[in-house]
């Protein structure tokens, strides 16, 4: 996989997630970017993008949980799953943003369902 492609895909991961998370901060930490719904709330990170030799990969803190009946998501760890990206299409086509919306929905749900409830 050429670097320009690579590039190119990280950055319409970025606008995505902010475009899903306006208030996201995007951090460069662990080799990758990791998206923090909450700036400077490390309990906030609901994933990241790192980017390989062969592929970038779109990881999930809690991806175990995620609906996922085409099988996008790779991994057997006890939360963590992953979407490996080969072209810019594989961002589209491999459902990158309903997985994020999915991440961002659940992390909202889970860490304030109070305020939920109280605003309903």
């Amino acid at each position: 996989m050429k670097a320009l492609d690579k590039a190119d895909m990280v950055d319409r991961l970025k606008r995505l997630a902010l475009e899903l998370a306006p208030g996201a901060c995007l951090k460069s930490i662990y080799g990758g970017t990791v998206i923090e719904l909450e700036t400077g709330n490390s309990k906030s990170r609901i994933g990241g993008f790192y980017v390989y030799d062969a592929h970038v990969s779109l990881e999930l803190s809690k991806g175990h949980t995620f609906q996922d009946s085409e099988g996008f998501l790779e991994g057997s760890g006890k939360y963590r799953r992953h979407v490996k990206l080969y072209e810019v299409a594989d961002i589209e086509t491999k459902r990158c943003r309903e997985f994020l919306q999915q991440a961002i929905s659940d992390w909202r749900l889970a860490d304030r369902p109070q305020q939920i409830l109280e605003n309903d």
